[in-house]
């Protein structure tokens, strides 16, 4: 029965996950279509999307693997420009822009798992900082090889060249009459078909939550758990540690990807500068603050906090001034032993409450 009464708490966590981001969808969708939210804010639900996956697919690495990575940019770096290079390639093939996202979308994801797996087998023999070093050099090395990087695509398919020596220019890729330039060196993805959409962010989320929530009650996710707590009884009761820790880790590779894709097809021009080490920093100051593990923690914070400094933009040159200071105190209060045992009773009463209510009802 104990076993039952806590899977039954986790199945209702859950749905409450679902249920949370689903309701939240709605509310949004409706204050945009009403013209409640400014212009500013309406373009800025693409991103809060795809942060939230990232946020959410970092946690997987860092809060339930226990593992640190600072390079889950260069994984979005890789779905942004495979899926750009993709959606462009295939505007004639796949007319539908939303069939054409979830292709690029996929690509991306794909890619990312790749890079995810090239990276992982070397990389997560390592521990602390030495694997925070090493994802760090992935991200930057990403964004190095893409503004090296010329792309085209004529009637005759995609036209590559690495542009190492800086001597070569787009004309290089002798493209045919009427071929597109899709990624133009160090000015980036140039000239993208934006095709991105609230929607298809929504969706996003949503696949990442079932994907993470049933990854993390499943006995692999058990088995990525042990590996956190303690490495050597894990591997002691005959844990295989480099697959599970595998498993996890192209798994947010891959979910980060899927949303370097979103993003990408969200502007008209995207540079591989936007995939520094700042970006990967942000979405773990967005993990740290939502609290280790703790998945609503990621989506409340990714959303809350790369809205802020747009909100703060009246107080002009104080305002990053004034969301570092919030940062700070967000931090400090989450990690008060007062104000967590103040929280912990609250929650005490309220249970206590409904349950007085369910006796009173049932008589």
């Amino acid at each position: 029965m104990g076993r039952l009464g806590r899977l039954k708490k986790t199945t209702k966590v859950d749905f409450a996950t679902y249920l949370g981001v689903t309701a939240a969808f709605i509310v949004v969708s409706m204050l945009r279509d009403q013209g409640v939210l400014t212009r500013s804010l309406t373009g800025m639900l693409v991103p809060i999307c795809c942060y939230i996956v990232m946020a959410v697919s970092l946690n997987l690495t860092v809060g339930i693997l226990g593992e640190l990575s600072l390079g889950h940019a260069g994984f979005m770096s890789v779905g942004a420009f495979t899926g750009v290079i993709t959606a462009m390639s295939l505007q004639s093939a796949i007319p539908l822009a939303p069939v054409r996202l979830a292709v690029a979308m996929i690509v991306g994801a794909l890619f990312a798992g790749v890079a995810g797996l090239i990276v992982g087998v070397p990389v997560l023999r390592l521990r602390g900082d030495y694997l925070a070093i090493v994802t760090l050099a992935f991200g930057e090395i990403i964004k190095e090889l893409i503004n090296c990087l010329l792309v085209g695509y004529d009637a005759k398919g995609l036209h590559i060249a690495f542009n190492i020596s800086g001597s070569l220019t787009i004309d290089d890729l002798n493209m045919a009459e009427g071929g597109i330039a899709i990624i133009k060196g160090a000015q980036g993805a140039t000239g993208t078909t934006t095709i991105a959409s609230f929607g298809a962010g929504f969706v996003l989320i949503m696949l990442s939550l079932v994907i993470i929530l049933n990854l993390v009650r499943s006995r692999s996710g058990r088995a990525i758990m042990a590996l956190r707590d303690n490495r050597i009884a894990a591997e002691s009761v005959g844990i295989n540690i480099t697959k599970y820790k595998l498993m996890a880790f192209i798994t947010s590779a891959a979910l980060a990807g899927a949303a370097g894709a979103l993003y990408g097809l969200n502007y008209s021009n995207l540079a591989a500068s936007k995939f520094d080490f700042n970006t990967s920093i942000l979405v773990l100051v967005y993990v740290v603050l939502g609290g280790l593990g703790n998945i609503w923690g990621s989506i409340i914070a990714a959303a809350v906090l790369y809205i802020l400094p747009e909100a703060l933009r009246e107080f002009s040159d104080y305002r990053m001034l004034v969301y570092a200071i919030v940062l700070i105190l967000v931090m400090l209060a989450t990690n008060n032993p007062t104000i967590k045992g103040l929280f912990a009773r609250l929650r005490e009463k309220l249970t206590r409450g409904r349950k007085a209510e369910a006796k009173g009802g049932g008589r």
